[in-house]
């Protein structure tokens, strides 16, 4: 069922070719609404690699500066799935991977300690939130990447290997135009 509805999510996305990731997340916010703002930050070692936080003004996509280029993209793509699936994190935090308020701080240095404790309290998600925003990052990243334009299976083609196309190949990529 998660597979369904991530594959269903990263389905109906448009992306843009070719793809850069800032243009993709420009175009999203734009597409909702809202602003969608990229902060790149000094995170020290054992730091979590991203962090979405959404606040009345605008959503923030936290990711630190020394990451590769194709990290750096799946860690935007992985927190944009938080968002195009409607993840809000549980409203305590209790079955979420919390981040400490140290933590919080080392991510975010010059924002209010208060400021980052009632951010943090919304910043969590479930176990089952994580793996649909890691599927839906996965699956965009794979249309991304994937040269060429899709080709049909031979008909004889063996079964096994039509259950692997219908997981990870086989779709046309829906781009801008």
């Amino acid at each position: 069922m998660l597979w369904k509805r991530a594959r269903e999510v990263a389905d109906a996305v448009t992306l843009p070719e070719p793809f850069d990731a800032e243009t993709f997340v420009a175009s999203l916010a734009a597409e909702r609404g809202r602003p969608i703002e990229l902060m790149p930050v000094s995170a020290p070692e054992g730091a979590p690699c991203g962090l979405l936080m959404s606040t009345e003004r605008a959503d923030y996509i936290l990711y630190p500066t020394t990451t590769t280029a194709l990290h750096r993209q799946h860690i935007l793509l992985h927190e944009v799935g938080h968002l195009l699936c409607g993840h809000t994190g549980p409203a305590g935090g209790a079955d979420g991977v919390a981040l400490d308020a140290a933590a919080g701080r080392q991510l975010m240095p010059s924002l209010s300690p208060e400021l980052v404790r009632r951010v943090l309290g919304r910043t969590t998600y479930t176990e089952v939130e994580e793996r649909e925003a890691e599927l839906v990052a996965s699956l965009l990243a794979q249309r991304v990447v994937r040269p060429g334009e899709p080709r049909e299976l031979a008909p004889d083609a063996p079964d096994g290997l039509r259950r692997f196309d219908s997981l990870f190949g086989g779709r046309s990529r829906r781009r801008a135009p």
